[in-house]
């Protein structure tokens, strides 16, 4: 097999909750904890769970906003996170990020061309024929006209808004996209716009998506596998449509049936996507009836991910 474009091995984010007085250890938030994950070439990697499972954090990591507290990320085989990962300028040449609110996510006091343009003049990009060439083509792209980039973030619909973001994320040509909840702020009629938009751009520059996202229907339209998150570790991973027709883990059986009708991904009736196994194994600290939660200020118990099919992994508990 080729290796991995991005691999994420043993990776832990820890807040602390509270100072420490008189050498008293501190209380810490385990927001991510021991996650490990491959992301392909070309390869579309969903992370999904409830909001407060690490998403988030996760992503931050490997864009560089937030430090990991233990663990390696690795960028082509070389550190991308830590005292030996690159300058944050080479690192916005290899990921960049599509946020979630579009107009947030702007500056409404400049143009389009001038948002466009600032990052290509960061990376020493200064010539007005060269920066008028990329915003163009990069313009064209995402479906809107070069004449739009004289305009303001105010004068375009959400949608065009969301496809100016992802615009500024590919003008720098990354090899990995990060997608923050993409279309979860946009109306139901453009979402279908955004989603087949952000598949034709992975299929004619060769990109790969890390996307975060609790919406499993943008899920299965975009995925190749999944990874189901719960309270800071990766809990399921698999092709999705394992993920969605087998769903071994307590867990994602529970996130399944949040779907409004989760027989319509597969045509499978409710009952066969919903119940699953009928002994499913218990995972990571989620009791069979679901009416505990995980103390996230505590170490997570020992636990493994076991391969139940091939590709498709299921985090089982030791003790």
């Amino acid at each position: 097999m080729n290796a991995p474009l991005l691999s994420i091995d043993d990776l832990h984010v820890r807040f602390p909750l509270s100072g420490s007085w008189f050498g008293r250890q501190r209380r810490m938030l385990h927001a991510v904890n021991g996650l490990s994950l491959d992301l392909a070439k070309g390869e579309c990697l969903s992370i999904v769970g409830e909001s407060g499972c690490g998403k988030s954090t996760t992503a931050l990591s490997v864009m560089g906003l937030q430090e990991p507290t233990q663990g390696s990320i690795l960028f082509r085989g070389k550190p991308f996170s830590g005292p030996q990962a690159p300058s944050r300028m080479e690192r916005a040449m290899a990921a960049q990020m599509v946020f979630q609110d579009p107009y947030a996510s702007l500056n409404p006091r400049q143009t389009v061309w001038q948002s466009l343009a600032q990052p290509l003049r960061l990376h020493n990009v200064t010539a007005r024929s060269e920066l008028s060439d990329r915003i163009e083509t990069v313009m064209r792209s995402v479906g809107l006209t070069p004449e739009q980039a004289t305009r303001y973030p105010h004068e375009f619909s959400g949608g065009q808004r969301q496809r100016i973001g992802i615009a500024r994320a590919l003008i720098l040509q990354p090899e990995i996209v990060v997608l923050d909840e993409p279309v979860s702020a946009l109306d139901v009629s453009i979402r279908a716009q955004i989603i087949n938009l952000l598949l034709d751009l992975q299929e004619e520059f060769g990109l790969s998506y890390l996307m975060i996202s609790h919406d499993l229907s943008v899920v299965e339209h975009m995925s190749d596998r999944v990874a189901v998150m719960f309270f800071g570790q990766i809990v399921e991973t698999g092709p999705w449509s394992a993920i969605f027709s087998d769903p071994v883990h307590p867990y994602t059986r529970r996130l399944i049936a949040t779907i409004p009708d989760p027989g319509a991904v597969l045509g499978l009736s409710r009952e066969a996507v919903v119940d699953g196994p009928a002994q499913a194994p218990a995972g990571w600290r989620f009791a069979d009836d679901g009416s505990s939660a995980p103390d996230v200020t505590q170490e997570p118990k020992p636990s493994e991910l076991v391969e139940v099919a091939p590709g498709h992994f299921v985090r089982l508990s030791r003790s």
